[in-house]
């Protein structure tokens, strides 16, 4: 048996259709009860349940408890950014699923992953940030220039408070409706939580879906031009 990281473990707790539903159902950063995610999983409660003891036993999910419910959320940003990666790649095979309603435009268009924004809105930002040269590439890892730092700064967003966390400021999350990058990390958590801060957008409720008022997409992109 070869040493090391054991994909093959984390592989097949996602690889499960239940698992897989429920983990994508916890990609907008919320905590759910265990019967809401039944409901997502399309699984019954018991199911569901002997599911969650799995994620949680691999360290894809954390647990809490308040009052008589516990709530599950997935456990760090970068688990997110794995099943968003996974999505990418299964949208470019062709590997989709099809659910009657509305909201796959608006999803494609911007949405949540996880707690930074995505969708075309959020592939457009990174896209501007690298050619302004915010954000560069240096040994590999994509990180804040000090022009970057200067310009987040005066977004309202405090680098040197980031700084101090243990998750990276930038980086690169393939974006699965978009097969391009969008920005992750803890700058980009924080951006998206400025952009609601001004009232430029909003989550629409029960959904991943940003909206983005009339003015307020004007400045997003006033910003960024």
């Amino acid at each position: 048996m070869k040493e090391g990281p054991d994909i093959a473990l984390v592989a097949s707790l996602i690889g499960d259709p239940a698992r897989a539903n429920i983990l994508s159902a916890l990609m907008d950063g919320c905590a759910l009860t265990a019967s809401e995610l039944a409901e997502e999983a399309g699984v019954t409660p018991s199911t569901t349940s002997s599911h969650l003891a799995k994620l949680r036993g691999g360290g894809l999910v954390t647990e809490r408890k308040q009052g008589r419910n516990r709530y599950f959320s997935l456990s760090d940003a970068a688990v997110a950014e794995l099943v968003e990666n996974l999505m990418s790649v299964a949208n470019r095979l062709g590997h989709t699923r099809h659910r009657p309603g509305g909201k796959a435009p608006a999803l494609k268009c911007s949405r949540v992953c996880y707690d930074h924004l995505a969708g075309e809105y959020g592939v457009w930002m990174y896209e501007r940030l690298r050619a302004r040269r915010l954000i560069v590439r240096r040994g590999g890892k994509l990180c804040l220039t000090r022009k970057g730092a200067d310009f987040v700064g005066d977004f309202g967003i405090d680098v040197a408070a980031l700084k101090s966390r243990r998750r990276a400021l930038c980086t690169a999350c393939m974006d699965w409706s978009e097969l391009s990058d969008h920005l992750g990390g803890a700058v980009a958590a924080e951006f998206l939580g400025r952009l609601y801060d001004l009232k430029w957008a909003t989550r629409q409720p029960g959904s991943r879906v940003v909206r983005f008022t009339r003015s307020g997409e004007a400045k997003f992109r006033a910003l960024l031009a």
